[in-house]
């Protein structure tokens, strides 16, 4: 989404606050910043609406189902939603669960300390770029270790046949899981232990 520049003299939009933010050498600085879903709606639209977001089961969702689906997300205390933000610019939705308050958890034997998180890259500008989705998940998921020692486990299920995800998540360190059936889609079960995350991230920075 195009945001048009302030006219000249007007005062910039007020930057987002941020729950994290990491300066990230060769990429830009990143911010996880908490979804509003009024002000966020006609980016949010824009995106899980794509052809691109098909895996994300909202292609046929109207603005208002886009809207409500997100204001009830976030009148929830189990379940959050982020707009990554690199250099001030969204490029990424991410949503994080607890297993346990989630359909998700019906479906695996839960452990305590396990985390559930979801992950869209929006739109690209200038074409794809190598590492960039592989950079803003290590820092969104060292940003949620970090947050909370007690996360022990970090799930994700994406549609199992979305290879590119399933992919992705490997490459992170992420390991597989069984494939379940929810009421949604078939889902690929994948796993990543927090001490062995710590200790991939430990060994590629010193």
């Amino acid at each position: 989404m195009t945001t048009p520049a302030a006219p000249s003299g007007a005062p910039s939009p007020r930057r987002r606050e941020a729950v994290h933010e990491t300066r990230v050498e060769g990429f830009g600085t990143v911010r996880v910043v908490p979804v509003d879903p009024a002000r966020d709606i006609d980016l949010l639209y824009g995106w899980v609406t794509r052809e691109r977001a098909r895996f994300w089961g909202m292609l046929d969702h109207t603005r208002e189902e886009v809207l409500e689906t997100y204001e009830y997300l976030d009148s929830l205390s189990t379940h959050h939603a982020y707009l990554i933000h690199l250099d001030d610019r969204p490029v990424a939705l991410f949503q994080t669960y607890e297993p346990d308050a989630d359909p998700v958890g019906e479906y695996y034997e839960v452990r305590p300390g396990d985390f559930g998180i979801h992950l869209m890259v929006g739109p690209a500008d200038g074409g794809p770029r190598p590492g960039f989705t592989g950079t803003l998940l290590t820092v969104f998921l060292a940003h949620l270790l970090a947050e909370d020692p007690g996360r022990r486990r970090i799930v994700a299920e994406p549609d199992a046949r979305n290879e590119t995800a399933v992919s992705r998540l490997l490459r992170t360190g992420f390991v597989l899981g069984p494939e379940v059936e929810l009421p949604e889609k078939r889902a690929r079960l994948v796993f990543l232990d927090r001490d062995a995350f710590l200790s991939r991230t430990a060994s590629r920075t010193s």
